[in-house]
């Protein structure tokens, strides 16, 4: 498949996409907390607080084919994605260790998980927040050709 033929492809099923991801990202925070047993910190439930609107918002505009959901949707990805950022941030580096969201229960700068030495919870939220935003961002040019 020619990377043209890719590009119209993923902006004609962009908003199904996103929304894989979004339903991708709220199972596996749910598996995180309620089957792994991982409390989650602070920070993480806002993550959380930006990422679940995003599994209905996207599924609705889906089902809907209504593309003007991006309009609604990207405010929550950049904000979630920057939140994400950050946290990570404060895990990997001593940058934000002044800052303490987290003052009460779970520390932010603890890691549950840390596959091959980066993967994070938060790195994985704001892969998440990307990847939404970015197919998002690549759908909004196309023309609505479903009604």
């Amino acid at each position: 498949m020619s990377q043209n033929r890719l590009i119209t492809a993923l902006r004609e099923r962009n908003l199904f996409l996103a929304w894989v991801v979004a339903s991708t990202a709220l199972v596996g925070s749910l598996y995180f907390s309620e089957i792994a047993g991982f409390v989650p910190c602070e920070l993480c439930w806002y993550q959380r607080v930006l990422m679940y609107p995003l599994f209905l918002l996207l599924g609705i505009a889906n089902f809907r084919r209504d593309r003007s959901v991006t309009y609604y949707a990207l405010p929550f990805t950049i904000v979630g994605g920057a939140l994400s950022l950050f946290h990570y941030a404060m895990q990997k580096t001593g940058w934000f260790s002044s800052f303490s969201p987290c003052a009460e229960g779970v520390p932010c700068s603890g890691e549950y998980i840390n596959w091959l030495g980066f993967i994070t919870i938060p790195f994985l939220a704001l892969v998440a927040f990307i990847l939404i935003g970015w197919l998002l961002w690549i759908g909004r040019k196309v023309e609505d050709s479903f009604r």
